[in-house]
């Protein structure tokens, strides 16, 4: 999965490319996004599914990687840096070009909920993206044994943090945009509201 994606200028890729975008609310958009969570959270197949479509098996994100489309003016570009625990030390270094956090957390990992806690946490205390919208995405809501949103929302201390869904003024919100969505990658569902959510700050 690394590189840059290349788009074939076909009519069904452009279109379904096109289709993608504007249903996340990407279109006219440029921004640069880094995908973070703790290694198995499903960053990288989540990567997958905006890129081509469909959920495949990954193997765990060893180096940073960046991936970017462009249809016609839209930029989107994103990173993927791993959740093992080296690769958090780099985490920082790409602070500076980001415009926006996509934070994944299995939902069904709840022996991990104190240790993602703590990652989020210092996440969301570095100055450098103080102002930076966070969308956290609580995945792998198929599996019998995920959370439920109230229970994540608890365990990863967002009380008094998220600032709502829906469409919210940046000039109403005395703090950043950060939000909580539940989703299953793999299924295909509850990312893209969201995404829809993060547009409207990009």
């Amino acid at each position: 999965m690394t590189g840059v994606w290349f788009i074939c200028a076909t009519a069904v890729t452009m279109e379904w490319l096109w289709s993608l975008v504007s249903a996340l609310g990407l279109t006219a958009k440029v921004g640069k996004l880094v995908f973070l969570g703790l290694d198995d959270a499903g960053k990288t197949a989540l990567l997958h599914v905006l890129r081509e479509g469909r959920a495949i098996a990954t193997s765990p994100t060893l180096h940073p990687t960046s991936e970017e489309l462009r249809v016609g003016n839209i930029t989107f570009t994103t990173y993927d840096l791993g959740g093992h625990h080296q690769a958090r030390r780099v985490w920082q270094s790409y602070f500076p070009a980001v415009d926006a956090v996509v934070f994944v957390v299995d939902a069904s990992a709840r022996g991990r909920f104190d240790e993602v806690r703590q990652e989020l946490a210092s996440l969301l205390a570095d100055e450098q993206i103080g102002t930076v919208p966070v969308l956290i995405l609580g995945n792998k809501i198929d599996l019998p044994s995920a959370a439920s949103h109230a229970e994540l929302h608890a365990s990863l201390g967002l009380y008094a943090l998220t600032t709502g869904r829906g469409k919210v003024s940046r000039k109403t919100l005395t703090t950043r945009p950060l939000e909580l969505f539940m989703c299953s990658v793999h299924r295909k569902t509850g990312y893209g509201d969201g995404f829809r959510w993060l547009a409207q700050y990009l």
